[in-house]
């Protein structure tokens, strides 16, 4: 004896076009979720997006200023952890200024992921930079007290640039993880 299948396959050619009507009124559409402003593509994420570029723009103009900065490795590398923040940050806001004109939010795992991965990237450079430099700045002012002889202000603003940076790109960081791993 042989089995036979409890299910058998039906001939679409056979439904009428009001049975088809209904079965296809009965997929419900899957429900995405809103987009939260400060995600890639959203008039909040731009906002975040230029501020991370400002800032960081403002702390390498800063630093490009004054002659001494390249004889700290800290502060080289503050110079370059903020040149790799700004430019990433303009990509992205470009981007996003794309992606509002044709009013379209970021959907794709890949472009998020990559946005995710970048974010993180280019946060924990600018993170460690900004540290780096502060330590350096401490040691200069309080420790040697050579302030009158260093650009001590202007490797303050510079630091506290590159952590409004840091604090700009978090976010955007923390919302693109989020969107990536609610897809």
């Amino acid at each position: 004896m042989m089995s036979r299948p409890a299910v058998h396959p039906v001939d679409a050619s056979s439904m009428t076009n009001d049975a088809a009507a209904a079965a296809a009124a009965a997929v419900v559409p899957r429900v995405r979720m809103k987009d939260v402003q400060g995600m890639a593509g959203t008039p909040g994420g731009l906002f975040l997006r230029l501020c991370q570029f400002a800032f960081a723009v403002i702390s390498l103009c800063v630093m490009a200023t004054t002659s001494d900065f390249p004889s700290v490795t800290a502060f080289s590398y503050l110079v370059a952890a903020v040149s790799l923040q700004s430019l990433w940050s303009l990509l992205l806001a470009i981007a996003d200024v794309y992606a509002l004109l044709v009013r379209r939010s970021f959907r794709n795992a890949g472009l998020v992921g990559l946005f995710t991965i970048g974010d993180g990237i280019t946060s924990t450079l600018t993170f460690a930079a900004a540290c780096a430099s502060a330590g350096i700045t401490v040691l200069i002012g309080n420790d040697l007290d050579k302030c009158s002889v260093n650009h001590c202000k202007r490797f303050m603003s510079a630091t506290a640039m590159a952590f409004l940076s840091w604090f700009a790109v978090s976010p955007s960081f923390f919302l693109n993880f989020w969107s990536l791993a609610s897809q």
